[in-house]
């Protein structure tokens, strides 16, 4: 087998490149790889694009244009005199209750999972996480809240970051876990 092409298939390639064939359906065609016939045109003079690469339209010139034989005028007209000054259309003053600090008593606002505390604490002494325990409380208990609500919570419960000690209780470090 030759490492060139037959003088036809190299003819072909020729010809669909002038016709503006991209690369790749010439080579579905005719079987040349695309390297193969990206070389045969550019020995021929044939100008290769390669896709997405000046591909795009020139741009279109505008339809017409116009110019303003008036001069500018400013977008809004400066006046020093007060007589001449408009009205504002309404002015509001109040904007209702003001706003305090919170007080001792509502130091925060409660939890949308304390109605559920105790399920809650129930899933944590059972060894289930949070995850699992916002699962249970929304297909068992109608739970309407999401799953960081109730990470949220458990780790208010909690008190602390996560201790290994709490999962592995005693066992040894080393001892390999059941599945």
């Amino acid at each position: 087998m030759s490492n060139v092409l037959s003088e036809e298939k190299k003819q072909q390639v020729i010809a669909l490149g002038k016709l503006g064939w991209p690369l790749r359906r010439i080579e579905q065609v005719t079987g040349v790889r695309r390297e193969t016939a990206s070389a045969y045109l550019k020995s021929a003079g044939v100008v290769v694009c390669l896709p997405g690469w000046g591909r795009r339209a020139p741009a279109k010139p505008a339809i017409g244009v116009t110019t303003d034989p008036d001069p500018s005028k400013p977008a809004n007209e400066v006046t020093n005199d007060p007589s001449e000054a408009k009205p504002a259309i309404g002015v509001t003053t109040d904007f209702g209750q003001p706003i305090s600090p919170p007080t001792a008593q509502q130091d925060r606002a409660t939890s949308a999972c304390e109605p559920y505390r105790a399920l809650i604490e129930q899933g944590l002494g059972r060894g289930r996480n949070a995850m699992a325990i916002w699962q249970d409380l929304v297909s068992d208990h109608g739970f309407p809240h999401g799953y960081e609500t109730v990470k949220r919570f458990v780790r208010k419960l909690r008190g602390s970051p996560f201790v290994w000690s709490q999962v592995l209780g005693s066992r040894q470090v080393g001892h390999q876990l059941p599945c």
